[in-house]
């Protein structure tokens, strides 16, 4: 009887010592992204954190943070958490990488990319391995390139069919490099954070804003308080899954090779859905209620004219080079 009992004792005891060594070789880690919980960026950070903690069956998960809120709700802040090590993961666009690492805005410069054809080839050439070094000086490993998309033009005062129609218009914008192109369209543009934007476009603090269809316009419900929406394609934003050095540092070969494999895949899925969302984007927002225009080919050409000096600009603040190397990509996939 009393060597029933020990043994109970000690199989309860061993029991116990799996458990608490187990969970002590589990991990949670902390992945940042800007925007609701209802977008691409989301739906691709949660495919992450599947992929992932089935590789590692279990060992390692990622608790996903909409909003920017281990950020305060600051956009642009996220980068450079991650960049010092404060944060894990960050799913962002390269446009609010900029203030950390400026050669970034280099993706959205206006008018570069006319189709996916294009971008494709850069984000998966030369030019996306020179951005990923150039992020790694910066201290976050790129570890795969998703999409945000092309950006389209909303507001809710008239159709914009030319530059002239952008006169006036209180324009929300993400960052520095849109300031400069809404100043060169006669526009009145406002820098501010993705997660005040909603509420400032119900109450008319501004106009209108831009972004892509299928990874924000929609699944943000812009819709319901934005009546036009023109197709202009003017500039390509990427996001992008990154990691801090500090903690990609800490993992070892095996860890590293299933967290890149894990990363590559949610974005290969978070493009997917994307660009099918952007496909079927324009039927679902006139079905809402919006007002879509789509410009001919002479109408882009104008507003390719006027945003040229924000081009230059920028071209100049980037570096002609990398510049050129996005140029003459981007000619080889035509």
């Amino acid at each position: 009887m009393k060597f029933s009992k020990l043994g109970a004792i000690a199989l309860s005891s061993a029991v116990a010592c799996f458990a608490v060594f187990g969970s002590a070789s589990a991990e949670t880690l902390r992945l940042s992204h800007n925007t609701g919980d209802a977008t691409t960026w989301h739906k691709g950070a949660e495919k992450f954190n599947e992929l992932l903690s089935a590789a590692t069956n279990g060992d390692l998960t990622v608790r996903v943070f909409p909003n920017a809120t281990l950020s305060g709700g600051d956009q642009m802040k996220q980068a450079e958490m991650v960049s010092r090590g404060a944060l894990d993961f960050v799913i962002t666009s390269a446009i609010n990488v900029t203030p950390l690492v400026p050669e970034m805005a280099v993706f959205s410069l206006p008018y570069l990319y006319s189709n996916y054809e294009q971008v494709d080839a850069t984000t998966g050439g030369e030019p996306g391995k020179k951005m990923t070094e150039i992020m790694a000086s910066r201290d976050i490993v790129v570890l795969a390139w998703g999409e945000n998309g092309f950006r389209e033009v909303t507001n809710n005062v008239r159709t914009i069919k030319s530059p002239e129609d952008m006169k006036g218009l209180k324009m929300r914008v993400a960052g520095p490099m849109y300031i400069d192109v809404m100043n060169a369209l006669g526009a009145n543009p406002q820098q501010m954070q993705w997660t005040e934007t909603f509420t400032a476009l119900q109450q008319g603090v501004v106009d209108g804003q831009e972004n892509p269809i299928g990874a924000v316009i929609i699944p943000q419900r812009v819709y319901e308080v934005q009546k036009y929406l023109t197709t202009w394609h003017y500039s390509y934003d990427p996001i992008f899954i990154g990691v801090s050095k500090k903690r990609w540092d800490s993992f070892d070969d095996a860890t590293k090779e299933k967290v890149q494999k894990a990363a590559t895949e949610a974005m290969i899925y978070q493009k997917e859905i994307t660009r099918k969302s952007t496909e079927e984007g324009i039927a679902f927002l006139r079905e809402k209620g919006m007002e879509v225009y789509e410009p001919t080919a002479e109408e882009l050409q104008a507003f390719r004219d006027a945003t040229k000096p924000a081009f230059d600009t920028w071209a100049a603040k980037v570096g002609d080079d990398l510049v050129k190397s996005f140029q003459d990509t981007v000619a080889g996939a035509n």
